[in-house]
């Protein structure tokens, strides 16, 4: 069985370890296929990205790794991939790393809502619940269908407008809702769903089913949960299956679980990149 993860953090960014050791692990499990995908730049102080000016170190270190395992005996596939924060107005476009370096995919994601009004941002990732809960207080005014609406109408510009190879964790806006603030089974979340769904469904966008929010017991379901996935297998939208690995570790973690689900939904087929296309592995 073809084994693969595109979606892997190294010390470059928020992940905790030398790329080397991801592919030494990623031998050791049996995958044929490692993308590297680490938080591209972002023009403000933070924890979590690529410093700036570090950029091409880490290409150099990817494509490094490239060439020497593809001439192994036990040959790994060595993708180079980036995953950018989408934010409107500060965020570069996605076709200037494209036209920078040889990238084989990017990731397109929103961690940081943009309030379009104020300009100012909710941060709805970290391992902080009381983050999320004081960001929407302060930039929407606790206003929770405003700011998930602005949430997911910054996929959707991101997909119209920077044509992401793969869309990261799509529904990461429930991870710390945890039922408090919104059910999604509300019509108007519902709405947002298919309005974006849609609009995926009309280009080349690839969504991940992430397993990171399930094996971190952040999350009770996968990013995007069960009932979207529904939706995409109708839409004939294609997922690929990712760890969002920020160690080695964690490479794999939530595959069985996702596999299973994925089948139970009536898909056959996810997809996987190779060096300048996509693939499909039966599932």
């Amino acid at each position: 069985m073809t084994r693969c993860n595109l979606h892997t953090h190294t010390c470059f960014s928020d992940g905790s370890d030398l790329p080397e050791n991801y592919c030494e692990e990623a031998i050791r499990q049996g995958f044929d296929t490692l993308g590297f995908s680490d938080h591209g730049p972002v023009s403000f102080e933070n924890t979590f990205a690529i410093r700036n000016g570090k950029l091409g170190e880490y290409v150099n270190s990817i494509l490094h790794l490239k060439e020497k395992y593809s001439s192994r005996k036990l040959s790994l596939t060595v993708l180079l991939g980036l995953e950018i924060d989408y934010i409107p107005g500060i965020s570069k476009p996605f076709d200037n790393y494209r036209k920078e370096f040889p990238f084989n995919y990017l990731i397109g994601s929103v961690h940081l809502v943009k309030n379009q009004d104020s300009g100012k941002l909710w941060f709805i990732d970290g391992p902080d619940i009381s983050i999320y809960d004081t960001g929407l207080k302060d930039v929407f005014n606790g206003d929770i269908q405003q700011a998930v609406t602005a949430y997911y109408r910054q996929i959707q510009f991101m997909v119209l407008d920077q044509k992401p190879d793969i869309i990261g964790h799509m529904d990461k806006i429930k991870m710390y809702n945890k039922g408090r603030f919104f059910s999604e089974n509300d019509p108007w979340y519902i709405n947002l769903i298919d309005e974006t769904l849609d609009i995926i469904s009309d280009t080349a966008c690839v969504v991940e089913v992430n397993t990171r929010g399930l094996y971190k017991k952040r999350s009770e379901t996968f990013f995007p949960g069960p009932e979207i996935m529904k939706k995409l297998k109708k839409l004939n939208i294609p997922v690929t299956l990712v760890s969002d690995a920020h160690k080695p570790n964690e490479l794999s973690l939530g595959f069985v679980e996702a596999l299973k689900t994925l089948k139970m939904l009536g898909f056959e087929k996810t997809v996987t990149r190779s060096a300048d296309d996509w693939k499909e592995i039966q599932v």
